[in-house]
């Protein structure tokens, strides 16, 4: 569940160092990708400096120079993956679809597709990631959080709208049904972790659409 690439600059800060000195002798977006997907397999917590170093390449001081630290190279990491396929497809969905029943049918089967893609690993990042975190690590916590909320916040604005064009009855509350598809999708990712496949989480997908208020044939035209 991201959009992280949405908002930012994605540098994270950490690309202040690398312009002194000597020049980088590695590949950045390599060794980016590579600490992007240590973080996604184990969480922030559960990986450390010297762990991210190695699956990187790269001597702890060339992470310092090229990324800043471990924060400002995780949050460079998700924002890289809010801009990827796999990250950016919710906030695609929304772009795209011409009815909101649409854009949600669509986010949570493509969900149920990408989180369990055996090439890379299961879940979603900005979910997976915030597991473990400790006390210390609060602003981590909290930017996950807040990237979470935004695409809470996206969802809803999307519902709103839908209910003003007569697709949503005007009694329902888009906050909760917002939070509703929230929980659905975190659920699918920890369950894709757990080891369910892609027939599984459809399933959910589907039953979970079929909590869509006034589940109709006008409410699933745009499916």
């Amino acid at each position: 569940m991201s959009d992280g690439g949405r908002s930012g600059s994605g540098t994270g800060g950490g690309g202040r160092g690398a312009t002194r000195g000597r020049p980088r002798s590695f590949d950045r977006d390599a060794a980016l990708a590579a600490a992007t997907r240590l973080f996604w397999e184990r969480g922030y917590g559960a990986t450390s400096v010297g762990e991210l170093t190695e699956a990187m390449g790269i001597r702890p001081g060339s992470l310092y120079a090229a990324f800043g630290d471990k924060r400002s190279l995780f949050e460079e990491s998700v924002r890289a993956y809010g801009r990827s396929s796999v990250g950016a497809f919710m906030g695609n969905a929304l772009e795209e679809e011409p009815t909101a029943y649409g854009a949600f049918a669509r986010i949570l089967r493509e969900a149920a597709e990408i989180y369990c893609d055996p090439s890379h690993p299961a879940g979603c990042l900005t979910i997976s990631a915030a597991t473990n975190i400790a006390p210390q690590d609060a602003e981590v916590a909290a930017f996950l959080r807040d990237l979470r909320n935004a695409n809470i916040t996206a969802w809803e604005s999307r519902l709103r709208a839908a209910q003003r064009e007569g697709e949503l009855p005007a009694y329902v509350d888009v906050r909760v049904l917002a939070g509703y598809f929230a929980m659905v999708i975190q659920g699918m990712s920890q369950r894709s972790r757990d080891g369910a496949k892609r027939a599984e989480l459809a399933g959910i997908a589907e039953l979970a659409l079929a909590a869509w208020p006034g589940n109709g044939p006008s409410a699933g035209a745009g499916a």
